[in-house]
């Protein structure tokens, strides 16, 4: 396997943003000439990028033939869009060495927890437009992503918002202008691509009602959507056991576990089309 690391240099990007490439090797002796590539943005409300939902699902996911990147995106006090021009600057660098690394530029996935389900959506919210690829640098297809796989995702600035994750992100400018725009609900067009998702019922910190409203949107545009909702679990469980288990005990939740397995099976699919 092929591990590198980019330092990434937008506009407003802190020292440390980078991205860590994880690259299956090409073999001989195997018939796959080109593999599915994931793009895991780990959460953190705009904070920090969280090492529990990193490198731990990197590793799920290289299991099941996918190469993966993992992108440390800057958080506070950089504030939007840099986050975004570093995830656009990361699909720009997976199209340049797509054929070195045998991806399938046609199915890139883009993966976030929290709020960084939030930037993954942003990215597959704004692939279409006009003002991203100008912004971004490249045209329109570069920025377009197969799907999206959201862990308890942070999607509404409204009643439901977490608010944290949305004044780091604006650095307190959270004008009416900017909360409109960053409520992803609100932003789902029919160039949304497909989504898998899964929260919790009992999540006190990013209220499920952000995972229902992105996907009511979705259903009017008639995007599939496969959703699993679990009745007991706190925010941030990453892979539920212990593995990614919290210093204090916490983040085990053995029962919602099952999310892996349900989404490797809809990456498989995606991955055998």
């Amino acid at each position: 396997m092929l591990t590198e690391v980019f330092y990434l240099h937008e506009k407003g990007s802190l020292a440390d943003a980078r991205l860590c490439t994880y690259i299956l090797d090409d073999s001989d002796s195997i018939a796959i000439e080109k593999r599915p590539m994931m793009l895991i943005c780990p959460g953190g409300g705009y904070e920090q990028t969280s090492d529990r939902e990193a490198e731990p699902l990197a590793m799920h996911f290289l299991s099941i033939g996918y190469h993966v990147a993992v992108l440390r995106y800057s958080v506070a006090p950089a504030v939007y869009p840099t986050a975004l021009l570093e995830a656009t600057a990361s699909m720009k660098l997976i199209h340049e060495h797509a054929k070195e690394w045998y991806v399938d530029t046609d199915k890139i996935v883009v993966q976030g927890s929290s709020a960084g389900g939030h930037l993954a959506a942003c990215l597959a919210m704004f692939l279409h437009t006009k003002w991203l690829a100008e912004m971004a640098g490249v045209t329109n297809d570069i920025l377009k992503p197969a799907a999206m796989l959201l862990n308890y995702p942070v999607i509404t600035s409204g009643e439901y918002a977490h608010r944290g994750s949305f004044k780091q992100l604006l650095g307190g400018n959270e004008t009416e202008e900017m909360l409109e725009l960053l409520s992803l609900e609100k932003q789902v067009t029919e160039y949304t691509p497909p989504a898998f998702i899964w929260h919790t019922y009992t999540d006190q910190s990013v209220p499920v009602q952000n995972s229902l409203l992105l996907i009511e949107a979705m259903k009017k545009y008639e995007i599939p959507v496969e959703f699993h909702m679990y009745p007991v679990g706190k925010h941030g469980l990453s892979t539920c056991s212990r593995l990614t288990a919290m210093r204090d005990g916490t983040g085990i939740q053995q029962e919602c576990g099952s999310w892996l397995l349900l989404a490797k099976r809809w990456l498989i699919a995606l991955r055998d089309e």
